[in-house]
């Protein structure tokens, strides 16, 4: 059984479009400890596109302008995403990237854990061990 991941945060962003002239389109996001999840604004009920962090690399390219600041999701197989939001408050750019550090962290440590269990297995028993 699989728990919901906790909401960090919740509102709207704005994603530019891979297509030819690149438009920029608003969802509504929700970050959670697991990643970045992009609805669409108009009903049509479809599912919701998941940027998980172990699939993201960094978050870069922060360029303030007019009141905006532009940002750049870049994912482990070198595509990238770009966003804006208002510049008022706690910008989401920054709420992603230590979203997305803190994710790293844990992962970092759970393989230190790992690491450091196997080899006490495969390690000496300690009977020849002197003090």
């Amino acid at each position: 059984m699989s728990f919901p991941a906790k909401v960090i945060r919740d509102g709207l962003l704005e994603k530019r479009s891979s297509g030819l002239l690149q438009l920029w389109k608003k969802k509504r996001c929700v970050l959670t400890e697991e990643g970045l999840r992009l609805h669409n604004c108009k009903g049509g009920g479809s599912e919701a596109k998941e940027l998980r962090f172990e699939r993201m690399a960094t978050v870069d390219c922060v360029e303030y302008k007019r009141g905006l600041v532009y940002f750049t999701v870049v994912m482990v197989t070198g595509k990238e995403i770009d966003f804006r939001c208002p510049q008022d408050g706690t910008a989401w750019n920054a709420e992603i990237a230590l979203s997305l550090v803190r994710h790293k962290n844990l992962q970092a440590v759970q393989t230190g854990r790992n690491r450091h269990l196997s080899t006490a297995h495969l390690g000496s028993t300690g009977e020849d061990e002197e003090l």
